[in-house]
C-alpha cells in the first residue's frame, strides 16, 4: 500500500524544573542553597531513512511526544534530559506546518535529518538565585513547554525517469515489460491508482528508476480525476516520457493536451526535459508508419510495443543518457554526447 501524505502532531518534551533545597549536613551550619537545575526535554527530530519507501507508519498514529526532563535534586544535582523523539521518514519527504503553510523542511539525502519541534529549556533550582543579599532563596522555576505543532508530510518520488500520459496509455505495460515492478494491467482506464516504482536495468551494471504516474486528464491541474493528486512526484524526475497511445483517436491533440496540462501545474514540469513515446505500435497494420506528431520541444521521439518489446531497448537507451546528462548537469560534470561519467 502506497500512502503517501499524513498529517501528525507532534511535542517536544517539557524540561524539567528545578528544586527548591538546602544543604544539611552535619557539621555545615547553614550550608546554603543547594536546589540543582531541571534537565532538558527532549526534540523532535526527523531523519531520512533509506529503508522505507512510504508514509504508511503514520497513518496509523497521530500522536508523537519526546520524554521531558526530570527534576533538578538537592546537592546541586541536575535532572536527567530528556531523550530524543527520532521519527524516520522515507527521502523525498516535504514537511509542512500544517496550520501556517510553512515548508519547515525537506529529507532529501539518507541520514539526513532536522529538529522539527525543540524540547523544553529546564528550570533554575534555587541555587542560581543566592546572592550576597539573599543567601537563602526560595526561588525555582519551572521547565518550560516544549514545542507542538501539527505538521503535515508529503513524499514526492525521487526517479529519474517520470512515465506521463492519459489513463490507458499504456504507462503500467511499460512499467511492468522493463522493470520487476507489478503494477494492475487492464484494458479500462484508472487502473492505477497509486505511483509505482520500479528499477531499469541495462548492462555494465546501469540502473535507473522509472516512476509510473496515475493518469492525466483534460482538467488535471485542477484537481480532476487522479493525476493531480500525483503530479507533484513527477517534480523532481530528471527525464519525462510522454506517453501517446497509437490508438488514441487524435494524438497530436493527447499530446498538446498532456503538455499543456503539465505547464499549468507547474513551470518546473514545463521547463523538464521529456521525449514523446508512442506506445502500441503492435495494433498498427503491417507495414504502416506511425502518424507524424509535431513534437519540437522533444529531446527524442520513439515508437514502442511493450507487448511485443518493439523499440524498448533504444527508448531504455535514451532514457538513461538523458537522466545522466541531467545528473552530470546538475553536478557540475564534464558530459560528452549526453553520456555520464561516474
Amino acid at each position: 500500500m502506497f500512502i503517501d501524505r499524513a498529517t501528525i502532531e507532534v511535542v517536544a518534551g517539557t524540561g524539567g524544573s528545578g528544586a527548591d533545597a538546602f544543604r544539611r549536613e552535619t557539621g555545615v551550619p547553614r550550608g546554603g542553597p543547594s536546589g540543582g537545575d531541571g534537565g532538558k526535554g527532549g526534540d523532535v527530530i526527523l531523519e531520512a531513512d533509506p529503508q522505507l519507501a512510504t508514509l504508511l507508519d503514520f497513518s496509523y498514529k497521530r500522536l508523537y511526544r519526546a520524554e521531558r526532563g526530570r527534576h533538578g535534586e538537592g546537592s546541586n544535582r541536575t535532572g536527567r534530559s530528556g531523550e530524543d523523539l527520532i521519527l524516520r521518514l522515507p527521502p523525498g519527504t516535504v514537511v509542512t506546518d500544517a496550520d501556517s503553510g510553512e515548508v519547515l523542511g525537506e529529507l532529501m539525502e539518507p541520514g539526513e535529518r532536522f529538529v522539527v519541534a525543540r524540547g523544553g529549556r529546564g528550570g533554575r533550582g534555587n541555587a542560581r538565585f543566592a546572592t550576597a543579599t539573599n543567601q537563602a532563596p526560595r526561588r525555582w522555576e519551572p521547565g518550560e513547554e516544549g514545542e507542538e505543532r501539527r505538521i503535515k508530510l508529503e513524499l514526492k518520488l525521487i526517479a529519474d525517469v517520470g512515465l506521463v500520459g492519459e489513463p490507458n496509455a499504456g504507462k503500467s505495460t511499460f512499467l511492468s515489460s522493463v522493470t520487476a515492478a507489478q503494477p494492475k494491467v487492464a484494458d479500462y482506464p484508472f487502473t492505477t491508482l497509486t505511483p509505482n516504482l520500479g528499477v531499469v536495468q541495462l548492462s555494465d551494471h546501469r540502473t535507473f528508476v522509472v516512476a509510473d504516474i496515475p493518469g492525466i486528464i483534460e482538467g488535471a491541474h485542477e484537481g480532476k480525476g487522479l493525476g493531480h493528486q500525483f503530479l507533484q512526484h513527477i517534480e523532481r524526475t530528471r527525464t519525462l516520457a510522454v506517453m501517446v497511445p497509437l490508438d488514441a483517436l487524435d494524438p497530436q491533440a493527447e499530446y498538446e493536451l498532456l503538455r499543456s496540462e503539465l505547464a499549468a501545474y507547474s513551470e518546473t514540469l514545463a521547463l523538464t526535459p521529456h521525449c514523446l513515446v508512442l506506445t502500441k505500435s503492435d495494433l498498427l497494420p503491417p507495414g504502416e508508419a506511425p502518424p507524424a506528431i509535431d513534437a519540437p520541444d522533444a529531446w527524442g521521439v520513439y515508437t514502442i510495443s511493450s507487448v511485443a518489446r518493439h523499440g524498448l531497448a533504444e527508448l531504455l537507451e535514451g532514457l538513461w543518457k538523458r537522466s545522466r546528462a541531467v545528473a552530470a548537469a546538475e553536478s557540475g560534470a564534464d558530459t560528452e554526447e549526453g553520456w555520464w561519467t561516474p
